[in-house]
């Protein structure tokens, strides 16, 4: 079993968003709530089901003991960029082929 924490990178696997990176921002029963800080800010996190979704395990320095609410959705943005940045990766689509080595 996947063990999931607020803070932690995670991939989309399956629905219209299959393959969008995001941040967990919740974690409630079956379910996480999703942010990446632009289609889905803080303010409105993606539910989705833990099944669904591939967890990355890494929890960026910038997260890292931050409560999930002193954040912004730039703070989120940020993370998201800095983390395709470094594993080169120029689009969404890509996130796929990359991820399959976490």
């Amino acid at each position: 079993m996947e063990r999931f924490e607020i803070g932690m990178l995670a991939v989309s696997r399956a629905g219209h968003d299959k393959d969008c990176l995001y941040v967990i921002s919740a974690i409630d029963g079956e379910y996480v709530y999703l942010t990446d800080g632009k289609v889905k800010p803080l303010e409105r996190p993606k539910k989705k089901k833990k099944k669904h979704i591939q967890v990355i395990r890494i929890i960026p320095e910038d997260l890292c003991g931050a409560p999930m609410d002193s954040l912004k959705n730039e703070d989120i943005k940020r993370v998201i960029k800095h983390y395709r940045k470094s594993q080169k990766i120029d689009n969404v689509n890509q996130v796929k082929k990359v991820s399959g080595g976490f």
